[in-house]
């Protein structure tokens, strides 16, 4: 009888992780766009995805240039992901308005930006804590550095790699991960 019970208890505690690994995973966030649209990342199932965290004044804010010609290029399968965020030195200081302002008329930008966040800190959003956390993500533990460092999402939602601000979008290393 005791191993009766205790094999129902191991089988409740499995499903209990189970799901709520299931429930915590990438594919369970709902975020907001910069124009407070609600974006499900259930939609992005079977596509590949680049999280981005994003900042308009920022001796890397020319990736946006990149990241667009990235997203034309590969749109079929990629998505990028932008999410403007204020951590590093107030260079993302903007309204919603004003970064969809600067990110239009400066770098053309037609990929999906979300609304601004914090990436690190006390206040880190749910998406960056799972990105950064491997008891969360399952695969490793990073820091966001700085502004336009890259979370690569495979078509499973795992997490596969972490692009620093100093590679660029299209470096080798992304396309060899596209082309896979």
């Amino acid at each position: 009888m005791k191993k009766y019970i205790l094999l129902i208890l191991i089988s409740v505690v499995t499903m209990n992780l189970f799901s709520q690994t299931k429930e915590s995973g990438f594919y369970s966030f709902k975020v907001k766009t910069l124009e407070g649209q609600d974006f499900d990342f259930a939609s992005l199932k079977g596509k590949k995805v680049m999280i981005v965290n994003t900042a308009s004044k920022c001796g890397f804010t020319p990736q946006y240039e990149d990241l667009e010609a990235l997203h034309r290029q590969y749109g079929q399968k990629l998505v990028i992901i932008g999410f403007p965020a204020n951590n590093f030195m107030n260079q993302e200081p903007g309204s919603a308005f004003e970064i969809r302002q600067f990110c239009t008329n400066n770098y053309d930008v037609t990929f999906p930006l979300m609304e601004k966040i914090s990436v690190k800190g006390d206040d880190m959003h749910p998406l960056y804590k799972w990105l950064t956390e491997k008891d969360k993500n399952g695969v490793m533990d990073s820091k966001v550095k700085w502004n336009f460092q890259k979370y690569l999402i495979d078509e499973n939602g795992k997490l596969v790699d972490v692009i620093y601000s100093k590679e660029k979008p299209g470096s080798n290393k992304v396309l060899a991960w596209l082309e896979e």
